[in-house]
């Protein structure tokens, strides 16, 4: 019909912008936190943060000796991440203001120890930007060493927090907030020549106490505290901010990151393949209740085949060399060979289509589990190609909400010789607490999605989903 017709064209065109429809559980599930498939929805229901919950920003620490470069290189970082929020926060900021006593031999006292600073409050400022708060920073000043009585640096919510400071990786706590952990790695002599600039030129003091401090106080500590922190890092840069070929691909990965849907940072097995305007659109519209059966299985197909290119991307492959009409070498590659596709009876069915389409001859088995209940799932028939566990197999099924279909089939083909790491399960919506159900028990198997929902209701399907997928494609749902 015309209307429908321009319903269509006009959600298509409207419907824009990167989109993940789920909750973020960054720091919330833990490979521990469920013991079997039939429970583990129910184990992290109760820690389901609401879906309109702020996404969790990306904590970076960066640590180093006194003077290596750590803000030069916090700089850099964030004027190449200038499309997004980020905030700076210095562990210097949380220097314990200095006593009476303390202030009248401040020359013995030791800046660089661990009690020097208020860890306690370091981590509750962290906490409240990582839960989407504003803090306000205290400001130390260097030539009172007390804090500012009258003034705070007023922090707020961002994507990206970084947090600097000689001793940041010093204690668990705090290294656990992080996302990402670098240290600075530059040499001794560099570092205390710029200390004796800093210190004389931005904090007043003399190079003679500032020598003393170094020799006393500051190398001891480099040695008992931070170096032995080193081992804590993710990535280490040698030179500073003068090795910008370090500093380009750790933004690199932070971009990555900063794209990804939550779950994937807690699961690196996850993949959410990457939303446009039309994978948003398609979305829309196969999501609607009133959408036709012809457009819902039009739009529904098209995701699919989507998803299972996405998926093919994932398998092995071997290099290879051909020669192109103009005589000319070309060096590509060899799609991999010993591979078939395993559908769990109905709705894995309706993504049997677009496989074949992709992988022309391939061998496609199937899998029925009956469900009685919610939680109880029997295996009912399965019939599968004799030599599957020479092949690495592509798992269909449009919907993964609890897991439990899902983690018995995939128990099913690894009882019949397949390796883990050889399947790749195909999905085009996942509920978090599905994910969390089979990364927890197959770690090294690959979920491909198109896009991660937020949550399963009271009678464990999919919100806001897209109803049930089989009767609507199939045409049973009257």
């Amino acid at each position: 019909m015309p209307e429908a017709t321009t319903s269509i064209d006009y959600v298509m065109e409207k419907a824009s912008g990167p989109h993940f429809s789920g909750l973020r559980l960054d720091g919330l599930l833990s490979p521990s936190a469920a013991s079997s498939p039939c429970d583990c929805f129910s184990s992290i229901l109760s820690g389901l943060a609401d879906s309109n919950a702020p996404k969790q920003p990306f904590v970076i620490g960066v640590s180093g000796g006194t003077a290596s470069g750590k803000t030069t290189v916090c700089d850099m970082i964030i004027q190449q991440l200038h499309d997004h929020r980020v905030v700076l926060v210095n562990q210097d900021s949380f220097y314990r203001g200095l006593t009476t006593e303390e202030l009248q031999c401040v020359h013995e006292y030791n800046f660089d120890h661990p009690d020097a600073f208020d860890t306690e409050q370091l981590l509750e400022c962290i906490e409240k930007l990582k839960g989407g708060q504003s803090v306000q920073v205290p400001i130390y000043d260097f030539k009172t060493h007390q804090r500012r009585t009258d003034s705070f640096r007023q922090v707020n919510a961002s994507d990206v927090i970084i947090l600097e400071g000689i001793l940041v990786f010093h204690d668990l706590r705090v290294r656990n907030l992080m996302n990402m952990k670098i240290f600075v790695d530059t040499d001794a002599d560099v570092r205390l020549a710029r200390r004796i600039r800093r210190d004389t030129v931005e904090r007043g003091r003399d190079i003679n106490s500032v020598l003393e401090q170094y020799a006393k106080f500051v190398k001891p500590a480099f040695d008992d505290f931070v170096l032995p922190s080193k081992k804590y890092a993710d990535v280490i840069i040698p030179r500073g901010g003068d090795n910008h070929v370090a500093i380009d691909l750790i933004v690199q990965h932070i971009h990555t990151k900063l794209g990804q849907h939550d779950l994937c940072k807690i699961y690196p097995n996850v993949y959410v393949i990457q939303s446009t305007f039309q994978i948003r659109g398609m979305h829309t519209l196969i999501r609607d209740r009133d959408i036709s059966k012809h457009d819902f299985v039009f739009y529904s197909d098209r995701l699919i085949r989507l998803v299972v290119e996405h998926g093919l991307g994932h398998l092995p492959f071997t290099e290879k060399q051909v020669v192109t009409p103009t005589g000319s070498v070309y060096t590509g590659v060899d799609f991999c060979k010993k591979l078939c596709g395993v559908s769990i009876v109905r709705s894995g069915e309706s993504m049997e289509n677009a496989l074949r389409a992709c992988c022309k001859g391939i061998k496609i088995g199937k899998i029925l589990i009956h469900r009685d209940g919610d939680n109880g799932k029997q295996l009912i028939y399965e019939k599968l190609p004799k030599d599957i566990s020479e092949r690495h197999v592509l798992l269909l099924d449009p919907v993964l909400a609890t897991g439990n279909s899902a983690c018995q089939a995939i128990e099913l083909l690894i009882q019949k010789g397949v390796p883990e790491s050889y399947i790749i399960f195909l999905n085009l919506i996942s509920a978090p607490e599905g994910v969390h159900c089979v990364c927890t028990r197959y770690p090294s198997l690959k979920i491909v999605t198109s896009e991660i929902d937020a949550a399963l209701n009271e009678e464990f399907r999919v919100i806001p989903g897209l109803g049930e997928f089989g009767d609507r494609y199939f045409g049973t749902d009257d």
